[in-house]
């Protein structure tokens, strides 16, 4: 089961996202989402587990958990949706018109 984990301090690498779930069973995956531009931590991160009932146990027990002094949010992750281009698309036959 694939787990987001939000509310994360600044603080919190990979390998600390990971410890917060390894008491719960085996963690294929951890990782904390980073801006590409500041190089820093977005503030969320993904957890992938194999098993579901461990999954699901770790969700009950640290969703509103207390990490570095933020209440953290645990949920299944929900698939990434596809993002549409409309608001950035531009149209060849207006090209002569001006803004």
């Amino acid at each position: 089961m694939n787990i987001y984990v939000s509310n994360l301090s600044f603080n919190v690498q990979d390998d600390d996202l990971r410890g917060f779930f390894e008491s719960y069973g085996d963690v294929a995956s951890a990782k904390v989402i980073i801006d590409k531009y500041t190089n820093r931590s977005r503030g969320f991160g993904f957890v992938e587990m194999a098993d579901d009932e461990a999954s699901k146990k770790a969700i009950a027990e640290l969703n509103g958990g207390m990490v570095e002094g933020r209440a953290i949010s645990v949920m299944e992750a929900k698939p990434r949706e596809e993002r549409s281009n409309n608001n950035r698309s531009f149209s060849k036959s207006n090209s002569n018109s001006r803004w």
